[in-house]
């Protein structure tokens, strides 16, 4: 299954472009096996989630972008485990980490953001992984919202683990503003979790909606990727996506 757009720049300056979403379980499972199958997806941006946030984070991170052919963005343990990684296509405006209000008892959570030019297009970005407790997560997915619109720019994507299946109340809050990747342009599989017999969709790619999407789903059948690798790199299996970004004059 090779017929997922590659990475180009188009002749009026639009860029094409792959988008990887990740829940990298702290990298405590196969590293080889999970930069094999980043790599073999040819991202120009990643969006990760449960990146390493103790010891020495930074050189864990670092290794993981070095392995995959890519470099850290921003994120990481400054927001709560969520990263970013990109090629070097993307030229960096700015970036910024966010952590949301701490509920006691419960896990801490952050965004990873970023502003970046890919050809002819300005795109926010953030990286996220929602609360597992339901009215948590609805109240973070409207301060995602926000930080996106807070982004200021033509385009907008956001994407990670949101722990909550298509017409959940978060899910749905998402969607009511930012475009559905797998929903629009279905590709590839579209169960996410857990990896071992995955039976619901909890990862997405989302998208302000002047983002073209192109095709968006797990890419279990995408030339260089192995199925051992899939099951031994993460509990979750990744979310990819092409997506076109007209040049903004």
């Amino acid at each position: 299954m090779d017929d997922l757009p590659q990475s180009h720049t188009e002749s009026d300056g639009s860029a094409v472009i792959r988008v990887l979403s990740y829940n990298l379980r702290s990298m405590r499972d196969d590293e080889d096996a999970l930069a094999r199958v980043i790599r073999a997806c040819s991202p120009d941006l990643v969006f990760a989630q449960e990146a390493p946030r103790f010891f020495r984070w930074r050189k864990h991170a670092a290794r993981l972008a070095a392995k995959a052919e890519l470099v850290v963005l921003g994120g990481g343990a400054t927001a709560a485990g969520t990263l970013l990684m990109c090629s070097l296509r993307a030229h960096v405006e700015r970036t910024e980490d966010v952590l949301l209000p701490l509920t006691p008892g419960l896990h801490r959570r952050g965004f990873a953001t970023a502003v970046v030019r890919i050809a002819g297009a300005r795109v926010g970005l953030l990286s996220t992984h929602l609360s597992l407790q339901r009215a948590e997560r609805a109240t973070q997915a409207g301060l995602l919202l926000e930080r996106l619109r807070a982004l200021d720019t033509p385009y907008a994507i956001a994407a990670g683990d949101l722990n909550e299946t298509p017409g959940g109340p978060a899910f749905t809050r998402l969607t009511s503003e930012l475009q559905d990747c797998r929903t629009v342009a279905p590709w590839g599989d579209e169960n996410t979790f857990p990896t071992t017999a995955p039976d619901r969709r909890i990862d997405a790619i989302l998208t302000t909606p002047g983002v073209e999407v192109l095709g968006c789903g797990v890419p279990t059948e995408l030339k260089g990727i192995a199925a051992a690798d899939l099951k031994s790199a993460s509990d979750h299996l990744p979310v990819l996506a092409a997506l076109r970004l007209r040049a903004v004059a």
